[in-house]
């Protein structure tokens, strides 16, 4: 029996969150990130995107306002990964979220990417990331697939990019 193969660009269109507070979210997404807003669906509802998409970022309230977020022990939502087009963007988020104080769950080296770790208002994992050209990923021996790791990122090194 033949496997079922997605389209090779096929891509993840965008992500939908069950958020407690809009205007609380929208301090996250709009205010700090720098998503823009290109529709409210009535009053419980915001769609966000970047580079005037539709959407890549929806946000609602329809599960009630001011709900407890969802337990991290759970099944659900690990996190939403936002992927810039090149490291010296990365580096300008990095920039950004030090001089405003927010918070970093963690930063990482994965050898086909660079990553930084938070949470957004309402508990939501948040991975900004860049991706490393597909001829400098780590491959396995076999050369076939990725050799991705996990090591600490270099923060200086990342900030460094703006200095150039």
């Amino acid at each position: 029996m033949d496997k079922a193969r997605v389209h090779p660009e096929t891509r993840i269109g965008h992500v939908h969150l069950k958020v407690a507070n809009i205007e609380r979210a929208l301090g996250f997404y709009r205010d700090l990130l720098g998503f823009e807003v290109t529709q409210w669906y009535g009053e419980d509802a915001v769609f966000l995107s970047a580079g005037g998409y539709h959407h890549h970022i929806g946000l609602n309230t329809w599960a009630g306002r001011n709900v407890p977020p969802a337990p991290r022990k759970a099944a659900g939502l690990f996190h939403l990964a936002i992927l810039y087009p090149e490291r010296r963007e990365l580096a300008r988020m990095l920039k950004r979220l030090l001089d405003t104080g927010y918070p970093l769950d963690g930063a990482s080296d994965h050898g086909v990417s660079e990553a930084l770790y938070l949470r957004d208002p309402d508990d939501n994992g948040v991975e900004l990331y860049w991706d490393r050209p597909r001829e400098d990923w780590p491959r396995p021996d076999g050369g076939e697939g990725v050799a991705m790791f996990t090591r600490p990122l270099d923060l200086k090194g990342l900030l460094a990019e703006l200095e150039q």
